[in-house]
């Protein structure tokens, strides 16, 4: 006689699709991680997360830049306070904000989260990092063999290159075209690692843009003031029509992605129209505000050239005098 096993008999005795609405577990996001809870001010606050590469990258940058302004204290040297404060707090403090927080428990579930990401990592923090001048501080207490090494790679061709305001422009406008507009967003929102190699690339293209427009360090080939206003205008348009078309657009951005997540507590439709929003509103409000630091800079600049043609006129003057003083 086949003899049954009462176990396998209880389980096959359940009609298939009470097994089938058995609930296989949360939802995934990209790299596996679970669908955040409801976005609050708290969640972010309870998802913060320590343990990723660029809190190691941000750690250490700001060590290193601590140690440099220590160096020249030891040795009596000034550096200005609002150049450290830059740095370390809208700098790399933005960069923390958006990407070791809470918030980036949701930058791959809702696509208002990753914009601000964008605005923050390609637009925020760049520009302080540049005030925060870190290159001039290389250069004031690296050793002469590492500052020569600094100095070859800043006036290096592929530096010229990158730092050339026209293509630096390029680069800044055409990439999230490239991203939003093709399968790659989608890939990135798939693949943990290629998200995050992202978020180094918006900085780096930030950087790559605002460096040579504002910051302080020694670069090549830099347009004068004028130039770079314009050059700061002309980047308005193009986050007004990528936010408008990101608003208007008739598809999702990821295809189905967001909508495969199941998220009771967003609609993907109205948190679409949102993020783009957020890249109108925040690209005109940073570009407005950054035109604005430009041109204190150009009145600084007008300022000190001012008062060093008065110093060489009271030199040439006395220089006149005391040759024609008798002897």
């Amino acid at each position: 006689m086949l003899h049954v096993d009462p176990i396998f008999a209880a389980t096959s005795a359940v009609p298939a699709a009470v097994l089938a609405a058995t609930p296989a577990g949360p939802p995934l996001a990209a790299g596996g991680e679970a669908i955040p809870p409801p976005f609050t001010i708290g969640a972010v606050l309870t998802e913060t997360r320590l343990d990723s590469w660029l809190a190691l990258g941000l750690v250490l940058a700001a060590g290193l830049y601590l140690y440099g302004v220590h160096r020249l204290r030891i040795r009596g040297d000034r550096w200005p306070i609002s150049r450290t404060v830059f740095f370390l707090g809208p700098g790399l403090g933005g960069i923390a904000l958006v990407t070791v927080s809470g918030l980036h428990a949701y930058d791959t579930a809702l696509l208002s989260v990753h914009m601000v990401q964008h605005m923050a990592l390609s637009m925020v923090a760049p520009i302080f990092l540049a005030l925060g001048a870190p290159m001039t501080l290389a250069l004031r207490t690296l050793p002469a063999r590492a500052r020569k090494r600094l100095l070859a790679i800043v006036h290096s061709r592929v530096a010229r290159v990158y730092s050339f305001p026209l293509v630096a422009f390029a680069i800044f406008v055409v990439n999230p075209f490239a991203l939003y507009f093709s399968d790659l967003y989608r890939f990135t929102l798939e693949h943990a690692w290629a998200h995050e190699l992202v978020h180094a690339h918006f900085i780096m293209t930030g950087c790559v843009f605002f460096w040579p427009l504002l910051g302080l360090d020694p670069l090549p080939g830099r347009w004068p003031y004028p130039a770079r206003a314009l050059l700061m205008l002309l980047s308005v348009p193009f986050h007004t029509v990528l936010g408008l078309t990101i608003m208007q657009s008739s598809t999702l951005f990821g295809g189905d992605w967001y909508p495969s997540l199941n998220l009771s507590w967003s609609d993907p439709w109205n948190d679409q129209v949102v993020a783009g929003g957020i890249l109108w509103a925040g690209g005109e409000f940073v570009s407005v505000t950054m035109l604005a630091v430009l041109v204190v800079q150009w009145v600084k600049q007008s300022e000190r050239e001012a008062r060093r043609v008065d110093r060489e006129l009271d030199r040439q003057e006395a220089r006149e005098r005391a040759a024609g003083t008798p002897a």
